[in-house]
């Protein structure tokens, strides 16, 4: 293989647009992969969602060779500029307003102190990057979240299936629509967690950690509590239709039948029980390296008991993530599913999902 036909690097543009992402994927992301996969240019990709800065689309590109990046990011480029010229977003985002101060907040609690001057202003306040503006950024991945190299490499693997998962929805589902979007990502955790912890005690109290996680480490931005989501549950009357339906969901689940699922959920089970076993077979070979929680060390996971749970959390959050669910809907999404598997009104194995 020579260096021009080996894989390429991965890309990184960083498009600031404060605005509904919906026509920036449907208009130019969705078709620009499309059309660059057709060709045979690209190898992989996926996109986040992000508020460093301001808020805006990481898409990351991966080229299918040396040879082809160029072409890759002048396609990109392009078709970025082309959009963001004919479809600019109206909003900006106030620096003295409440957006801001709720970027402010992240700002502090996820980037420790050291971090922190590369991105402020005079005024000790994060800097904005202009509206409707992309920039070239390197690619980091996060090897001490997902494992290592071999780690990486796989949630890359998942990150094109999810991308593309929430691109399709996006073209095709009211997800503008706040209950859609959260419906959707209700059922798409019900079937994650539920393929990589299939154990019903274990998931719930699982569910429980993340929901204290969410609500513990961002309490200042504005999370509700917990008697609020009480009231959530029981004024929309969702709680027994969706212990019903997650019971139903763990059920085809655990009878290896996802044709009993939902279209969009079905494929969504077959690729996270190929993730699962993917990632349990890295830990069992000893490939899976985190960085221990206060950064101190790197630490070798073997056992799947302890390493699905470390890789389900980055893995949910990041799907909800391009679903533009927030924060604070992730974790009342997280609570109400823990509270629906423990339901007494849950469904008999075999009920339709």
């Amino acid at each position: 293989m020579t260096p021009a036909t080996a894989p390429g690097s991965w890309q990184a543009l960083h498009i600031h647009y404060a605005a509904n992402p919906r026509p920036l994927m449907n208009e130019c992301v969705t078709p620009l992969v499309e059309r660059l996969t057709a060709d045979g240019l690209l190898e992989n990709h996926f996109f986040i969602n992000y508020w460093l800065e301001g808020p805006h689309v990481r898409l990351r590109l991966k080229p299918s060779s040396q040879q082809a990046a160029p072409e890759v990011l002048h396609r990109a480029e392009t078709a970025v500029a082309a959009f963001l010229r004919e479809r600019p977003a109206l909003y900006e985002v106030d620096s003295s307003g409440f957006l801001n101060d709720f970027y402010n907040t992240l700002f502090d609690l996820e980037f420790p102190e050291e971090e922190r001057a590369a991105y402020l202003g005079p005024d000790g306040r994060m800097k904005l990057r202009p509206n409707n503006s992309f920039f070239r950024m390197p690619y980091e991945p996060e090897y001490g979240k997902y494992g290592g190299p071999a780690g990486v490499g796989l949630a890359e693997w998942h990150f094109r299936h999810s991308s593309e998962l929430v691109m399709a929805a996006v073209r095709g589902m009211n997800l503008h629509l706040r209950t859609v979007r959260l419906g959707t990502a209700a059922q798409l955790m019900m079937v994650m967690a539920g393929c990589f912890l299939p154990d019903r005690e274990r998931l719930a109290q699982y569910l429980d950690r993340y929901h204290a996680f969410w609500h513990r480490a961002f309490s200042g931005t504005g999370l509700i509590g917990t008697d609020e989501y009480e009231r959530a549950c029981a004024s929309t009357g969702t709680g027994p239709a969706l212990s019903r339906r997650f019971a139903a969901v763990l059920d085809a689940l655990a009878a290896g039948e996802h044709e009993r699922l939902p279209g969009f959920l079905r494929g969504w089970a077959g690729h996270c029980t190929q993730l699962r076993e993917r990632a349990a077979g890295l830990a069992v070979r000893g490939e899976l390296v985190f960085r221990s929680w206060d950064g101190a060390r790197d630490e070798t996971v073997t056992d799947p008991a302890e390493a699905l749970p470390l890789l389900l959390s980055p893995y949910m959050h990041m799907t909800n993530n391009r679903l533009h669910v927030t924060i604070r809907d992730e974790a009342y999404l997280s609570y109400a599913l823990g509270r629906a598997l423990r339901a007494p009104d849950a469904a008999a194995p075999g009920d339709e999902p």
